[in-house]
Order: C-alpha cells, then structure tokens, then sequence
C-alpha cells in the first residue's frame, strides 16, 4: 500500500493522466507548412473509451463536441509562427486526455547575398580575406544551414542557434586564405533549410558566383632541376612553362659557348638545334610582380655505344 501510494503521488504531481487509455492518434504525427499555406490533421482515439473531442489551437480551434473520437483540423492560412495545436478528448471515466502536434512554420529567404570579399581588389596569395554572405528573412533560422562552394568543393558550412521562430536575418562569415590554384575560380554562398530527418526537401537558395583573382608568383609544374641527355640528330626543347599570375616573363642564362649564338632567348621554350647541344647547364628564371623562379636545366653528353 506504502509504495502504490508514492507512485499515485508521483503521478498527480506531474500532472499526467492516471488512465493507460489516455492515447490518440494524430495524423499526420507532426507537420512543416510554409508560411500562409494550409494544413489539415485528423485525431482520432477509443470509441469505446471517448467521450467528446477537441482541438485547441490559435487558428482554426474547434471547442469540446460530444459524441465523437475522430475530428480533423484545418487552417487555411498559416500566420501564427508559434502556432502549437492540441488535440483534446475526454474518456467516458471522466479522464481528460490531449496530444500535441508538432508544428514547424518556414519562410524561404527573401535573397541570398554574396558581399565583395574583404579587403578589395585582386587578392594575394596567402593572405587572409573575410567572406560574409546575407541570408535575408528566413524561418526559422535553427534549421538554416549556409554552404560555401569554391568551384566543385564545399569549404564551408554554418549553421545557426537561432530561438526565433519567426523570420530572421543571419549572415555567414568566415576567414579564408588565398591560393593561387584558386585563381579564375567561381565562389558563392548557398541558403538551404534542412528538415532532417524527415520533411520536405526544399529547394536551395544561391547568391551570384564571384570569380576569384588571385596575384601569385610563377610556379613550375615540373621539377625545378632536370637532367637530360644530348640527343643523337634532332633538335632538344628545353620547357620553363611557369603558371602565375600575372603572367610570367621568362629570361635564361646559357653556356658561354652559344650564349651570343642564340638570339631572342626569352621566352618559355629554348629550342636546341644540334649543332648548338652542348653539355653545361642551361639557367631559366621566370619572374611577375610577386616573385621569380629559377629552373636549372642540366645537359650531359649520352654514353658511347662503342
């Protein structure tokens, strides 16, 4: 008697219902509408059981009717960001019973905007630019997730602790350092409201694409020292090809021997043709306004055959 005496306590200090009939069916078992559009629920429990049925609700409530364990709420028109539906019933034992319908109110956002990154102007390799993107009137902000792509990659991700309900305005910033494999790259921030697990899957919002550029001194894009081996009857090209921006100029240093033959040496290609092959080592630095390069090119005689 002592402990069942402690547990009807317990109980009716927590307020539940003593009664295990006190369950009702809600379907759909929650709901996410868009701001201004409609939904209905049905709630249904025991016939046996139900005495009368309910909704509370701050649009479209229906009061307590007789008689009945099955009633459907409608709303034409959402406008209540907090709008939290009850369905109430009572039980022929004079048990008063509810279930709460979970209710999610979203608004797209207004428009997604990208600002110029900070500083302005060509951006320098290595150094660090803020990116911040605007997300304007948007609800409810805790599911807002902001996504940064730079070309095929997402390189960032923010989401939001947001209590509000109704709509908000965020902004995503993050810091970010230039690369110079970055330049003529497309950027742009993107808006999406994430309903997980279940829910609808909305469609995301981006701002305008911005296209990187990035001022970064040449780079080679093969080794910065060769060996190669003088050629029997044909011509050698030896290839200083560096990538950077601004583009690269291009000067070489040669063997005293041709260095008066060649003329015009200032490109990114020296062309050798055979009578001027000779072992040494052949010297090409290419060079912008943010730094230079040096290639070293080493030509070697080929072993004899005999």
């Amino acid at each position: 008697m002592k402990w069942l005496f402690i547990l009807s306590g317990l109980i009716a200090c927590a307020g539940k219902p003593v009664s295990a009939n006190c369950q009702a069916e809600l379907s759909p078992p929650q709901v996410v509408v868009k701001y201004r559009d409609t939904f209905s629920v049905n709630c249904s429990s025991s016939p046996e059981l139900t005495e009368g049925m309910g909704w509370e609700s701050s649009q479209g409530g229906i009061a307590l009717t007789a008689g009945i364990s099955f009633l459907t709420l409608e709303t034409d028109s959402v406008t209540d960001w907090t709008i939290a539906p009850m369905c109430f019933f009572n039980l022929h034992n004079g048990t008063q019973c509810s279930e709460k319908l979970p209710v999610t109110v979203y608004k797209m956002p207004d428009s997604v905007y990208m600002h110029e990154p900070s500083p302005l102007g060509p951006m320098v390799e290595g150094t660090v630019y803020q990116l911040r993107c605007d997300i304007a009137n948007v609800a409810p902000a805790k599911i807002l997730s902001v996504y940064w792509h730079k070309g095929n990659k997402i390189i960032n991700t923010q989401t939001f602790n947001e209590p509000s309900l109704s709509p908000v305005n965020k902004s995503s910033t993050f810091d970010w350092i230039a690369q110079g494999d970055d330049n003529g790259t497309q950027i742009w921030c993107e808006a999406r409201l994430n309903f997980w697990p279940t829910g609808p899957k909305l469609p995301m919002m981006q701002s305008e694409s911005h296209e990187l550029i990035v001022l970064y001194p040449p780079k080679f894009h093969t080794p910065s020292n060769e060996t190669q081996e003088i050629p029997a009857g044909i011509e050698m090209i030896l290839n200083c090809t560096a990538k950077g921006n601004p583009m690269a100029v291009y000067s070489w240093k040669l063997p005293e021997a041709i260095q008066e033959k060649i003329k015009n040496h200032n490109g990114n290609q020296l062309i050798l043709p055979q009578y001027l092959q000779f072992p040494g080592t052949y010297t090409c630095t290419a060079s912008n306004e943010r730094g230079s390069q040096t290639k070293y090119f080493t030509l070697i005689q080929a072993p004899s055959s005999h």
